[in-house]
C-alpha cells in the first residue's frame, strides 16, 4: 500500500508541478512591466484627470451598449495619458476610457509576449474550461499534497515504532 502511495505522490507531483511552474513563472514575470508590456510604468499626472471613476464605468457601459459585468477599475497611463482601465470577468476584453476628454475605446491587442504570459498565467487557453481545469489542478495537488503528508508520517512514525 505505502508503495502504491508513493508512486501516487511521486506522478502527482511531476503531473501538477509543471502547471504550477508555468503560473509562477509567467506571474513573475507577467509582475514586471518593463520585461512582458515592453514599456515602462509612468506616474499618474493628477491634475489631468478631469473624469470621475463613475463616470468612465458609465463611459465603458455606453460603448458596450450594456451594463458590463466590471469587476476592476484601474487608473493608469498610457503613451503619456491617464487612462482608466475597465476590466470584467475572467478573460475579458477591457476598455479604455480617456480621463481627460472622455473618449472611449477597446484596449489594443497586447503584444505577443503579454498575450503568452497571460495565457500561461491566467489558463485562457482553456477557454469555458478555464475554472474546472484550474479547479481539478488544485484536487490534485491537495492529493499530491496529502499523500505526501501521509508518507511522511509513515517514515517518522514506522521509525519510532521499530526504534522502541
Amino acid at each position: 500500500m505505502r508503495k502504491l502511495i508513493y508512486q501516487l505522490h511521486l506522478w502527482l507531483g511531476l503531473f501538477v508541478s509543471i502547471p504550477v511552474l508555468a503560473w509562477a513563472l509567467s506571474g513573475f514575470l507577467y509582475a514586471l512591466p518593463n520585461t512582458v508590456e515592453g514599456n515602462k510604468v509612468d506616474t499618474i499626472d493628477q491634475s489631468r484627470v478631469k473624469i470621475a471613476p463613475v463616470d468612465a464605468i458609465q463611459k465603458a457601459h455606453g460603448l458596450a451598449g450594456k451594463t458590463l459585468p466590471t469587476t476592476a477599475l484601474t487608473l493608469l497611463m498610457r503613451d503619456g495619458k491617464p487612462y482608466y482601465q475597465a476590466v470584467g470577468g475572467m478573460g475579458m476584453d477591457s476598455i479604455l476610457v480617456d480621463a481627460e476628454t472622455g473618449g472611449v475605446l477597446i484596449t489594443p491587442e497586447p503584444k505577443l509576449a503579454t498575450r503568452f504570459f497571460r495565457q500561461a498565467h491566467f489558463y485562457y487557453f482553456a477557454g469555458s474550461w478555464q475554472i474546472t481545469l484550474l479547479i481539478i489542478f488544485s484536487l490534485l495537488a491537495c492529493l499530491s499534497a496529502m499523500t505526501g503528508i501521509y508518507l511522511n508520517c509513515v517514515y517518522w512514525f514506522g521509525n519510532k515504532a521499530a526504534a522502541s
